[in-house]
């Protein structure tokens, strides 16, 4: 395995990121726009042509106990439309703590100017990119 698309569930912004198993590093791409949790489908189809993922993460929220909140379910549902329209692999992997240390990586990239909602999406799923290598290759 080698190339993973990650993605950071939300309503109305869908944070994705790509990375490389061999560097263990995941880079943010743009994120996408949603509708009350609905992407647009063509658009990830053609992230997903360009990239040719062997691996889709998926951030699974929970609550800082462990236990699931609302919001969860709903981020499995779209890993599993993820995997029924384009046939790649999902994998769920907890986000939690990954917006706070998104806003913090851009917050030291340049200060409060670069925290747009987009790129903060797109840095947490670059996290969960990168959780999902520490925790899978380690």
């Amino acid at each position: 395995m080698t190339t993973v698309l990650g993605f950071d569930f939300g309503t109305k912004s869908i944070g994705v990121a790509v990375g490389q198993a061999i560097t263990g590093s995941a880079s943010p791409l743009a994120a996408l726009k949603a509708r009350d949790g609905i992407p647009s489908w063509d658009a990830i189809e053609a992230i997903i042509k360009e990239w040719q993922p062997d691996l889709i993460v998926v951030g699974l929220p929970l609550n800082m106990d462990g236990s699931e909140q609302a919001f969860t379910a709903r981020a499995k549902k779209f890993g599993q439309r993820l995997h029924g329209r384009f046939g790649v692999e999902v994998c769920l992997q907890d986000e939690r703590l990954t917006t706070a240390d998104a806003k913090q990586r851009l917050f030291e990239l340049g200060g409060f100017k670069k925290l747009q909602k987009g790129q903060i999406d797109s840095v947490s799923a670059v996290l969960i990119v990168e959780s999902y290598f520490e925790n899978s290759y380690h």
